[in-house]
């Protein structure tokens, strides 16, 4: 800001003799003098600095009053004087001093009329005139400007449409105290916010609503996120009262002192506040005092000059007729006529030198009147600000005393209190650690007997799975040495198919007596391994199941393309259509190989196996009691089964239920 200060004094100490726009010298050198202190006053506000700010903006309308006539304040000239009085309004309102600022809105106003600082400059006016009635109790005049304000707007979807309705619903509420007909409408405007700063602004209304309200929990919700992401104070400071307020109403003493801090680290103090509004005052009135003075020797130059213009021509006249009657009588009559013209002009000199002291006396009077009534308005808005201020802290004062002495009651209640349980406290804890250590020991040695089971168990699951695993080596060996095995293994490998196309590969095909001597081996090594499938699902055609008994082979989908002398991709959508037939999820070839190795170890005679073939019902409630959150997938893991196979026995079994969904839930057995 400095730097532009710095930029327009260059401007005005390097401003040519000439202006090319036939803009004389003195009046260009005037605006661009005021347009600097404008900028002064602009930083020094932006620092804080209120008293200096307030005096640049006076200076510039000094300086634009006395340079211009009042008829020469057009265009750019008006635009700026509305701006530098909107900006004094805006600082008297920050200060609470609202007929101030409700003059210099009214003025901006004028100027505005003139020539329009933005399409919402004449509604924005309305509005701020509004607000400053609002403060001071005059509802009804604030409806009055804030219904003018909306009038004046060609549209509603802009932001100065949105703060006069907020502001309007503020005052419907303050009205006639529907807190629920007033937020429902600040609700709906929110929505249309178009950023972040315009949505919390909307929060502090709708808390600052709910508050009046005694609604405290949804006041804290909207007015916590106001002082936690505005970034002005002054919407801070306003969210801090009200949280202070309720927090200290719900007895949450502690997040009260929070913003009990932040108010006396940032609001100032009443005496301050004080000084500072009456310096304002001051300056202001100082101001409207010259600004007066002007006015009223204003008149009194136009007073004498419409004498003069009176007087002027009757002597004109007169001397014509006296040179008239001097040229056509004698010189005895011209005497005459000359002694009756000068009496008649110092009877006229008389008449309008009387009507000029009454217009004096009464422009004097005026002026005077004028100055009381100013002085007088003054004395009493002072008198109400001061009344105000000492009712303020008067009450500041007395809750700090209530909450301190409340305070310093219930700490000597809670340090009575915290003596006496503390022995209390510390004779049941010896009692429960005691209790907690035997339950603990014998914990210990349940844990202990539980794990040496468990290893047992897992020794003895070992040397299971290795048997298993042994035999299941052993019967795949031996199945893939079956000669129709090798007969098709020399088949698919003497050919060295690398390509998905096999339309080049003839011979190469199974015929039918081969598949079913296959067939005939799988049954022989894989006893049930068909069956297995079919339980799975009964709808599966021969042809899916002589692919399940290639997949045996350990074949690729190529090569079991050229064999069954189709297409790469018919194999490929075969094997999808057994995926999804069988409820499978992973490669068809891994699971066909993984259940013909469960089938071995069911006829290697585990006991386990056995037994879950046997009677899988009974199998599958034991498991489901045991774990009641097991899923399908491990039970058919288990069980070696299909998931389909026991989701089939699941469904028949009425009496067992999945309660809840996916991971969360998990199986009852009604007894």
């Amino acid at each position: 800001m400095l730097e532009a200060v710095v930029y327009f004094d260059s401007l005005t100490e390097g401003i040519r003799d000439t202006d090319t726009r036939g803009v004389s010298l003195r009046e260009r050198n005037v605006f661009l003098n005021a347009r600097v202190h404008y900028i002064n006053g602009v930083g020094y506000y932006e620092q804080g600095d209120v008293v200096n700010a307030c005096a640049e903006y006076l200076k510039v309308l000094e300086m634009m009053e006395a340079g211009f006539e009042e008829k020469d304040l057009v265009k750019q000239k008006a635009q700026f004087m509305s701006y530098t009085y909107n900006r004094l309004g805006g600082l008297f309102s920050s200060q609470f001093m609202m007929e101030p600022a409700i003059l210099c809105y009214k003025e901006a106003q004028v100027f505005c009329m003139i020539e329009q600082t933005s399409p919402y400059g004449i509604s924005n006016n309305y509005y701020r005139i509004g607000i400053q009635y609002n403060k001071m109790g005059q509802q009804d005049t604030a409806m009055y400007y804030y219904e003018r304000a909306i009038d004046c707007l060609a549209d509603s979807n802009n932001l100065v449409y949105r703060n006069i309705a907020t502001n309007k619903s503020l005052l419907y509420y303050q009205i006639s105290k529907d807190a629920e007909l007033a937020i429902q409408n600040l609700k709906s405007i929110t929505k249309q916010s178009a950023n972040e700063s315009e949505r919390l602004s909307r929060y502090l209304t709708i808390g600052d609503i709910y508050y009046e309200a005694g609604n405290y929990d949804s006041a804290k919700f909207y007015l916590e996120q106001v002082f936690e992401k505005k970034v002005d104070e002054i919407s801070k400071i306003q969210a801090a009262e009200c949280l202070r307020n309720v927090y200290d109403s719900i007895g949450e003493f502690g997040r009260a002192d929070v913003y009990v801090h932040y108010l006396a680290d940032h609001k100032k103090s009443e005496g301050e506040n004080k000084a500072l509004t009456s310096r304002l005052e001051g300056m202001f009135k100082t101001y409207m005092d010259q600004k007066q003075q002007k006015k009223a020797e204003e008149i009194r130059e136009k007073s004498i000059m419409k004498t003069v213009k009176v007087i002027v021509p009757i002597a004109i006249i007169l001397a014509l007729a006296v040179f008239v009657v001097a040229k056509l009588r004698s010189k005895k009559l011209l005497k005459k006529q000359q002694e009756e013209a000068d009496r008649i002009l110092g009877e006229t000199e008389q008449e309008h030198e009387k009507e000029l002291r009454l217009w004096q006396a009464e422009a004097d009077k005026t002026l005077e009147e004028t100055k009381k009534k100013y002085e007088e308005e003054l004395r009493q808005m002072k008198a109400e600000t001061e009344q105000r201020l000492e009712e303020v802290e008067r009450k500041h004062q007395q809750w700090m005393a209530e909450a301190r002495e409340r305070h310093e009651e219930e700490l000597m209640t809670q340090k009575d209190r915290s003596e006496k349980e503390i022995e209390k406290t510390k004779k049941r804890h010896v009692k429960e650690l005691e209790s907690e250590r035997l339950a603990y020991e014998k914990e210990q040695d349940a844990l202990r007997r539980n794990i040496k089971e468990k290893e047992a168990q897992v020794i003895a699951l070992e040397k299971t799975m290795n048997l298993q695993q042994k035999a299941a080596k052993q019967r795949r060996m031996a199945f893939l040495n079956e000669p129709i095995c090798q007969h098709i293994l020399d088949k698919a490998r003497s050919k060295q198919i690398t390509t998905r196309d096999v339309a080049h590969e003839p011979g190469i095909a199974l015929k039918d007596k081969d598949f079913e001597q296959l067939g005939e081996a799988v049954e022989k090594h894989y006893e049930g391994f068909d069956h297995e499938l079919l339980s799975q699902c009964p709808s599966l055609k021969q042809g899916l199941l002589s692919l399940c008994h290639l997949h045996l082979l350990g074949l690729n989908e190529s090569e079991i393309a050229a064999l069954k002398n189709l297409s790469y991709s018919a194999i490929k959508k075969q094997n999808e259509s057994l995926q999804e037939k069988l409820g499978v999820n992973e490669d068809m070839a891994s699971y066909i190989l993984r259940v013909a190795e469960g089938l071995c170890g069911t006829q290697g005679g585990t006991q386990t196996n056995e037994s879950i073939d046997d009677d899988l019902d009974a199998w599958i409630e034991r498991q489901i009691k045991d774990n009641p959150k097991i899923t399908t997938e491990e039970l058919a893991e288990k069980s070696h089964k299909g998931v389909r196979t026991i989701k089939r026995h699941i469904s028949m079994m009425g009496h067992i239920h999945y309660v809840g969904s996916g991971y969360s839930g998990h199986w009852e057995v009604v007894e």
